[in-house]
Order: C-alpha cells, then structure tokens, then sequence
C-alpha cells in the first residue's frame, strides 16, 4: 500500500533560478494493492512526475510531505530492488533476442538460490501471457540492425518489468504505441498482477474504454492539483458537476476519452483550478481523506515479509559477481559475434601494425644514425596510436547511457558491476589482438630486445586508452563534447612523451605534466628496451638513451607506472558514473 499526504514538489524556473514552479501541490491519496490506479490528464498535468515521486526517480527539486509504503518510508533499496518501472520510451538492448533479454533481466533480478528452470518459467510465462512467443528468438535491434516492431519493444519492455515479481509496479504510458487489442490484452495481464496483491499505478493517456474499465481507482491531474480520485465509474459525472455546460458528449465518445477531453478543455479554458477547487470541497475528497487516515493508523500492522523487504540495505537482489557474470555471459558474448562490435577493435589496430611493419621492415637492427631515429619514430608512434585510437570506445558507453541508467535503477547491478564487465570484456579482446599485431610487427621490423616489453607497453597503452575514453564518456554529456575532449587531452600528452620535446629541454613550469603522461613511460621503456639490446648505439656525439634523457629510468618499473595509470583512469570513471547526474529528472 503507499500513501501519499500533503505531497508537494517544485523546482527552480529555467528564467529565474531563485523562482519556485510547483509541479505537485498538496496530493493526498493512497495506492492499494489488489487495485489497479491510473494516472490521468492532460498534458503536463504532473501525471509521470507524481509517478517518479512514488517510484523514487525524482533526482532534482524539493519533495515535500510524506510518501509511504507500509509503514515507512521506502529506501532507495526497497524501490530499486522490489518495484518496477516501465518507462515510456523502450531501453532494451538490441543484441540480444527478446527471449534472452528476459532472461538476462530474471536472472539479474530474481534470487541467485532460484533454479535457472524456475526462472526459464516465469519468463515463457511472460511471453505467452504479452504474446511474445512469435518473436521470441527475433533480435530486438537497434538503429543499424532491424529487428523486433515499436510494439513487440513495448511489450518486451513491460516484460522486463513482470518478469522480477515486483511488490510494486508502476508504469507509463504502458499502451502508448500498441494497437487496441494488444493494449487490451497487455492491461489485462496487469490487471491480473494487481488482483494477485502487487500494488499497481499507472500513467494513461488514451486508453479503449475496456482498458479503462480494468482499472479500479482514478486519480485525475491538472497543473498538479487533484481534480478527481475515486473509482473509476464515477470520474465523469464528478467533472461535469464541477462545469455543467462546459461540454457535451458527441456521439461516438467513450466515457474515459470524453473525461480526458472534458478536463483538458477546462484546463485549457483557465477551470482547472475549478475543477482542483470544487474536488478539495467535496464530500469525496473528505471521504479520501477519512479513509487515508484509517490506512495510516493500521501501517504497523504489515506482514514480516515486507517489514523485512522495507529494511533491505542491499539495492541489488543478486551480489556483484553474479551480475558481473550475467552480464558477460549474455552481453559479452554477444558483442564477440557481432561484427559491428569487433569491427571497429580490431580493423584499424591490424591495418596500421601492417603498415608499420612494411614501412620499417626489417630495419631493426640497423644502427645507423638516420636509422636510429626512424626506429625512435616507430616507438614513438606505437604507442601514442592506441590513444588517439581509443575514440572508438566512447560509444560504449555514451550510447548505452540511457539503459544503464534504466537498469541501474532498476536494481540489476552496481555501477562497479556494470563498468568491470565493459573493462574485462574489453580487456580480454585487447589482450588477443595487440599479442597478434605485436608479433608480426616486432619479428617483421626484426626489432631488439624482448618481445613481451614491446607487447605490453602497447596492450597498457590501449587499456589506459579505452579507460580514459571510458573516464572522459561519463563526463561528458553527450557524444560531441566527448569526441573533443578525448583528441584534445591526446594531442597535449605527445608533446610531454620525450621525441617531439626532449625532456631536459621541457620548460620547469611544465615538467609537472609530463609525470602525469603514460605515453612518457610508455615510450621511455620501448626506447630502453630496444637500445639497450643493441649496445645503446652512438647518436649525436652520445648516445640514443642519454639523448633522449632515459638513460637512468628501469623499464620495468615504467611498465608498472602503465598499470597505476590504469588504476586510476578506472576509478575516475567509477567515481564519475557513481555520482554523476546525467539527467535531472
């Protein structure tokens, strides 16, 4: 059961911050389980705001009254682990069918104790009851890929949300984009949720007249204020004594569209606050009243389920490795058939280490002095690709921003679980493709020194890049300003890399930044790694290592520096999508 008295929201107007613009003004009401409520009014009535407040989705205003379930305040949780919220817009992900993507959901949401056949069975349950067993092994897809139809998705989308046996349920605009008999059977199937005891509210703008009938209780919206909450059959008649003469049904109305159109057309004539006025006058709203006092007085009186489930202090129903499991077993894999996803990670890294290797073919051991700075070049260029190469993995995240922020609410996974299954599915590609580029390019060149230092420096280097897009994609708001930021911070660290600028030769005021740059100790142990294997040759009236000012560093404690960097890109990405808003709501 929730609750909700004296609730008021607002937020700052956009023309003046100091302003305050109530969205909800002083809603009192309850949500029963074995109901099903609707949310209804014209647009920009408060309907999806109200329903974010109850749901706990709000991330920006100022909340003000009480909004229970049971007899506490929901904890975030409570909310993230036992509810669900079935957006307006679809987030699905489009590599996977539709069968999987429940699966990947209930074996996310649903207890790891829980037989994978039980699970398996609640989610052909959910197909067969939203008609989905047609489309079942059909690819939801994206915008390059086709895949399942708009309504398919919505279905799928309000799948997710069955699948996890949620105590509460709320959704928007659960019709929007289905024709009417789906829309019909779809409201059914909630319907029968709500009669099994799961509290049920949700947003309707346009529904059939049998879709309407399913639902018990209406809390109709205007400019924020309560116009009407009672049941349903009564919604009409309520308005329409409010403003007599304000409309006549035509012929071929419904009772529910004729109630939308009788109250947007007073909102739209200045009667809303009428309508709000006439309600909080009433016997009705008295009657509300009454009854929301008698269910606050029993709130003590919950099973010892819920009271449990209210204090849970996790968010996730299943631990971390379960989900970091989950989701390289049904996303991961994937992405490593999809040619979409390897082509981008492997093409460009193939093509430029064949163009490497037959522009300095065989002219590793040749220590001329022309040659030597050539080979300085090859190493340079070596390692600073992977870097300026790591736009590519900006994507990865910034497009998949809305799901993850959808499945993190949620409850799927925390935002540790989420970005180790990115890294390690990246991590393990990169592994295999720099092994093979470094092989043909080191042996093909005929270059000096150990073969494992020339392969880790360029693996480090394109870790370090891929979490540096990473970091530098969760702080961004969008693709363009990431895809400006990541070549600008590239372009500064080759000038701190130790070939384009000596570093005895780097002003003082700008030494500091050069310790902060990976390409340096990146670069700094491929040079010595060479060099050192052919005798550090003459160069300049000295010699290639004391030239270039690395003559005192240890390359294997560079290649460490290369992993600390890692370390730290992660976290700063870990941090940024732990805290960062990246959309008020």
């Amino acid at each position: 059961m929730h609750t909700l008295q004296g609730l008021d929201y607002h937020v700052p107007s956009n023309q003046n911050k100091k302003e305050r613009i109530s969205l909800l003004k002083g809603l009192n009401g309850f949500i029963n389980p074995n109901e099903l409520t609707a949310l209804m009014g014209p647009s920009g009535s408060g309907k999806t705001t109200l329903l974010d407040v109850l749901a706990g989705r709000k991330n920006a205003g100022v909340l003000e009254g009480t909004v229970l379930f049971g007899s506490q305040s929901p904890s975030m949780a409570f909310l993230r682990r036992f509810t669900g919220y079935v957006e307006q817009f679809d987030t699905l992900i489009g590599i996977l069918t539709v069968k999987e993507m429940l699966l990947y959901t209930a074996e996310m949401k649903r207890p790891v104790s829980e037989p994978f056949e039980s699970k398996a069975a609640a989610v052909d349950d959910v197909l067969d009851k939203l008609a989905l067993e047609s489309c079942k092994d059909t690819l939801i897809g994206n915008a390059m890929v086709k895949g399942i139809s708009g309504g398919q998705a919505k279905r799928t989308n309000i799948g997710i949300a069955l699948v996890t046996n949620p105590r509460v349920l709320f959704l928007d605009e659960p019709t929007s984009g289905l024709d009417s008999y789906t829309s019909n059977e779809v409201m059914r199937n909630v319907r029968q949720l709500a009669v099994g005891g799961v509290t049920i509210c949700a947003t309707i703008h346009s529904p059939t007249a049998y879709c309407f009938s399913l639902f018990s209780r209406l809390m109709m919206l205007v400019k924020g204020r309560i116009v009407y909450f009672g049941p349903i059959s009564g919604g009409l008649a309520f308005a329409q004594s409010a403003c007599p003469n304000l409309k006549e049904m035509e012929p071929g109305y419904n009772d529910a569209e004729f109630l939308v159109d009788f109250v947007t057309d007073a909102d739209r004539q200045g009667r809303g606050s009428v309508l709000a006025d006439y309600y909080d006058s009433s016997s009705l709203a008295k009657e509300n009243d009454r009854e929301l006092e008698t269910l606050l007085s029993k709130t003590h009186m919950i099973p010892k389920e819920l009271e449990d489930q209210l204090n849970v202090k996790s968010a996730t129903a299943t631990p971390w490795w379960w989900g970091l499991w989950t989701i390289m077993r049904y996303r991961s894999t994937k992405n490593y058939k999809d040619p979409n996803y390897l082509g981008p990670r492997i093409a460009d890294k193939v093509l430029i280490s064949l163009l490497i290797m037959t522009l300095y073919l065989l002219k590793g051991d040749d220590t001329s002095e022309s040659n030597l700075t050539n080979i300085s070049a090859m190493l340079f260029m070596w390692v600073t690709l992977p870097a300026f190469g790591a736009a590519a993995y900006i994507p990865s995240l910034v497009l998949e921003r809305s799901l993850f922020i959808r499945e993190r609410a949620d409850g799927l996974y925390h935002v540790i679980t989420y970005l180790l299954s990115k890294i390690l599915e990246e991590v393990f590609l990169a592994a295999i493709v720099t092994a093979v580029c470094a092989g043909f390019v080191f042996y093909g060149i005929q270059l000096q020194g150990a073969w494992v230092i020339f392969w880790l420096c360029y693996f480090l280097c394109l870790i370090n890049g891929i979490t540096l897009a990473y970091f530098i994609a969760a702080l961004s708001p969008n693709m363009d300003v990431a895809n400006a930021l990541l070549p600008l911070y590239a372009v500064t660290l080759l000038f701190f890399a130790g070939f384009l600028f000596r570093f005895d030769n780097i002003p003082p005021w700008w030494k500091w930044y050069s310790y902060l740059n990976f390409l340096r100790y990146a670069w700094s142990a491929l040079m010595r790694n060479q060099f050192d294997a052919m005798g550090d040759p003459k160069f300049l009236d000295t010699t290639v290592t004391d030239y270039y000012n690395i003559g005192g560093i240890d390359p294997d404690a560079h290649v460490g520096f290369l992993a600390i960097f890692f370390a730290v890109f992660f976290t700063l990405a870990w941090t940024t999508m732990s805290f960062r808003k990246y959309a008020d709501r």
